[in-house]
């Protein structure tokens, strides 16, 4: 697999470091998530954790993100407090970046060597959740909402 490498968004980097620098305190908020909205806004989170689970920084932007209105999204970073830089994202946020943003732009790497790339690149031969939901004229006629129930 040939990695594209496109545009790094310096600016969204910066600003997931002060996120990080400025929110991210104690042992629940320890990585901070900034991703470009299409028409050029900034939407920031932070991860909630919890010893149960507790949703990362990048899901919790898209939270975010769709309660401030925007709904596309162009690129994506996660910055680790205490300086820690980039942190790529977990498999699991991978995934809900593939399936709610196809396109996104995910920012990955460390020091001079941080690139960005297609989230696709990120999940190879991966599973793409829209691809198997039946459209709803199928749904009606077979009584299942989803593949699979």
């Amino acid at each position: 697999m040939t990695t594209r490498t496109h545009h790094v968004d310096h600016a969204l980097i910066e600003a997931a470091a002060d996120i990080a620098r400025t929110r991210c305190r104690g042992d629940n908020h320890t990585v901070a998530a900034t991703a470009r909205a299409r028409d050029g806004r900034i939407v920031t989170a932070v991860n909630a954790y919890h010893f149960s689970g507790g949703p990362c920084a990048e899901l919790v932007l898209i939270g975010a993100a769709a309660a401030q209105g925007v709904y596309e999204l162009h690129a994506i970073v996660a910055v680790g407090d205490r300086d820690r830089g980039v942190v790529p994202p977990c498999g699991r946020c991978r995934q809900v970046l593939l399936d709610y943003f196809p396109a996104i732009e995910v920012i990955v790497g460390a020091g001079d060597r941080v690139r960005s790339v297609p989230i696709g690149e990120l999940l190879p031969e991966s599973y793409v959740w829209s691809d198997h939901q039946l459209d709803s004229d199928e749904a009606l006629s077979t009584g299942r909402g989803r593949a699979g129930s």
